[in-house]
């Protein structure tokens, strides 16, 4: 259904090109927590000041601009907010290894929250103008796949860029990838071209109208399925952000002996095979069951994260790095698998002129939530209780911050009992938004 304005294979080309720029999203982002132990040594920071700048400092800006960049997304053409939003948090990540306290770095991780809120939103609307809403799932899961993708590139430019006696350049790995994240930007401006909105709901082109900030919000609100939906990620990836930003420290402390840029390689392969594969192949087997029953997009979701919650606690608790890697082999397979689902829901279940916004509300329930909220209280929980070294005051804390996914779980199937009803009334608004046009 829809007009075919594009070849299929453009179509690919675009899903994989906003896919890489997803990745530079994350690599920005993962960057943090590969070397806070080295950032928090250079500049002296105590664990709370580092969970703030990976999470707070970060996500505040993020979220909170993410919403008036969506308006725009809305009503404007997408690919130039995504190009110029790229070159922003690119800039500011080169910026970021040129910081010498921690106001400095503080503020970096500000800017770089306030470009890579222009990202997604446009992102999502752009892919739900190119594919029908029986495959947004599993494009939405391939467009996901940037996350552990990024993650994995972090991984690999920190190893490729350390030093031939070890040493990590932590301010010359910020910079060379900010400026490689800006030459990706010019890239995107340059051979990408906006969609027709609705060109997978119309036969024909339409006008949609745009709707009042007020209103786009009052409509998505009302929706059950997508705010338990939002509540339901934001939960799990509270405890994936605690994870990812203390790590590698956690790591170094189990076995300082152990051979940091093999891990780093390690770390990275892992991201990208495991978390890649859960994504994808999550997406898929939701797109899958989901054509016999709507439901499965949240029951997938809420058996995976269950899954999750033990093998997260038993990876704190391993007494080797080698056992601790098998562990949370597993947990990245499994904690994968919601991307997909949950943004499909995201863009299927909200009104066609409304998907940027929907985008940025979805995330800016998540960011806060989680990016903002997830490093930052592990961070206090391992400055606030005594132990008699870093190692022990990691254990509980993240012991504690898994138990996170108990509400996600429950979330994700308050998704699975509502979602039906939502799904009908999502194809039928979207039926009279044709008309009314």
């Amino acid at each position: 259904m829809g007009r075919d304005y594009s070849s299929k294979s453009y179509r690919t080309f675009v899903l994989v090109l906003l896919t890489i720029v997803y990745g530079f999203n994350f690599i920005d982002r993962q960057i943090m927590g590969i070397l806070a132990p080295f950032i928090q040594e250079d500049l002296g920071l105590t664990n709370t000041q580092l969970g703030l700048l990976i999470g707070l400092a970060f996500a505040v800006f993020y979220t909170f601009v993410a919403i008036p960049i969506a308006w725009l997304a809305d009503r404007f053409n997408r690919v130039n907010i995504l190009s110029i939003a790229l070159a922003t948090w690119s800039g500011f990540t080169a910026l970021t290894g040129l910081a010498n306290n921690f106001l400095q770095i503080g503020l970096a991780r500000m800017g770089v929250g306030v470009g890579e809120a222009g990202g997604s939103p446009p992102s999502h609307s752009i892919i739900s103008d190119m594919y029908p809403k029986e495959e947004r799932a599993s494009a939405l899961g391939v467009y996901s796949m940037g996350i552990p993708f990024g993650i994995m590139a972090a991984y690999f430019a920190t190893a490729a860029l350390m030093g031939s006696s070890g040493d990590v350049d932590w301010r010359g790995t910020f910079i060379f990838l900010g400026l490689t994240g800006i030459g990706l930007a010019v890239i995107v401006r340059l051979v990408l071209k906006e969609p027709v909105r609705g060109a997978m709901e119309f036969e024909e082109e339409v006008v949609l109208k745009k709707p009042p900030f007020i209103e786009s919000l009052k409509s998505l609100l009302k929706i059950p399925a997508w705010w338990a939906m939002c509540f339901g990620i934001a939960f799990g990836s509270f405890v994936s952000y605690a994870k990812s930003a203390f790590q590698t420290k956690f790591l170094v402390s189990l076995d300082p002996t152990f051979d940091f840029q093999t891990l780093i390689i390690i770390l990275g392969v892992m991201n990208g095979i495991t978390y890649a594969g859960g994504a994808f192949f999550g997406a898929r087997l939701a797109d899958k069951w989901g054509k016999k029953d709507v439901r499965a997009y949240g029951w997938l979701p809420a058996i995976a994260i269950a899954l999750c919650l033990p093998i997260g606690i038993l990876s704190w608790w391993a007494t080797s790095v080698e056992a601790h890697l098998v562990y949370a082999t597993l947990f990245l397979l499994l904690i994968g698998i919601y991307l997909g689902p949950s943004f499909a829901i995201a863009q299927t279940l909200a009104p066609i002129n409304m998907r940027a916004m929907s985008t940025a509300l979805f995330f800016f329930i998540l960011n806060m939530i989680a990016l903002g909220g997830g490093p930052t209280f592990a961070g206090w929980l391992m400055d606030f209780y005594p132990a008699e070294n870093d190692l022990e005051s990691m254990r509980y804390s993240m012991t504690i911050t898994s138990c996170v996914f108990i509400p996600s779980v429950i979330s994700f199937l308050i998704v699975a009992k509502v979602l039906p009803r939502d799904w009908a009334a999502a194809e039928k608004r979207n039926l009279e938004l044709a008309n009314s046009n």
